[in-house]
C-alpha cells in the first residue's frame, strides 16, 4: 500500500535542498536519509533522501542526484509516497493512517447517519474529514478530539458530537 508522506515545497539555497510539507505523524521514520520515495507524478522518481534538517521550524531535504537549485525546483509540487505494509498501524494509540479512515460511515452519538468520508484535507492547523451526505451535498468535519468522539474501525464508523446548524 501506498501512503502520501510529504509534498516537496520551493527550493532552498543553491546546494539543491528543497522545503517540505511534511503529511506524516512519522516523519523520522519515513523521511530519513537513506529513504527511497515513490513520487506523483511518477516520471519524478523515485527519489532517495541524502540528507534532512530542520530550519526555522521547516524541514528540509536533499535528493541524491538533486545538486543544484535549479535541480530542486524542478521538484516544486511533487508528492513524496513511502510504501507501507497495508497491516500496519501508527505508533499512537489515537492515530490513523488516511487509507484507514477514508469510506467511514459517520454517524453521531446518537446514531444520526450524516454521511461517508469521502476526502481528508491535511490543513496547517488540523485535518478536515469532507463527508458527503445522502442527498450528495458535502460536508467539512474538523478531525479535532472534542468533534471526533470515536473512530470504530471495526465497524467502519466514524462517531461525531451533533452537527449544529
Amino acid at each position: 500500500m501506498q501512503l502520501v508522506v510529504a509534498r516537496i515545497g520551493r527550493a532552498h539555497g543553491i546546494k539543491g535542498e528543497v522545503t517540505v510539507e511534511v503529511r506524516t505523524d512519522e516523519p523520522e521514520l519515513r523521511l530519513a536519509p537513506g529513504a527511497v520515495l515513490a513520487t506523483d507524478p511518477a516520471s519524478t522518481g523515485p527519489l532517495t533522501i541524502a540528507t534532512g534538517r530542520v530550519h526555522s521550524g521547516r524541514l528540509l531535504l536533499r535528493f541524491e542526484g538533486v545538486g543544484d537549485r535549479s535541480a530542486a525546483e524542478a521538484l516544486r509540487n511533487t508528492l513524496l509516497i513511502a510504501e507501507i505494509d497495508p497491516e500496519e498501524l501508527p505508533e499512537g494509540e489515537d492515530e490513523y493512517y488516511d487509507h484507514q479512515l477514508m469510506d467511514l460511515d459517520v454517524v453521531t452519538e446518537d446514531g444520526t447517519e450524516v454521511g461517508r468520508i469521502t476526502e481528508i484535507s491535511h490543513l496547517p492547523s488540523q485535518d478536515l474529514f469532507i463527508v458527503e451526505r445522502p442527498d450528495g451535498s458535502e460536508v467539512m468535519i474538523p478531525f479535532v478530539e472534542e468533534i471526533v468522539t470515536e473512530i470504530d474501525l471495526e465497524e467502519q464508523r466514524a462517531v461525531i458530537a451533533p452537527l449544529r446548524a
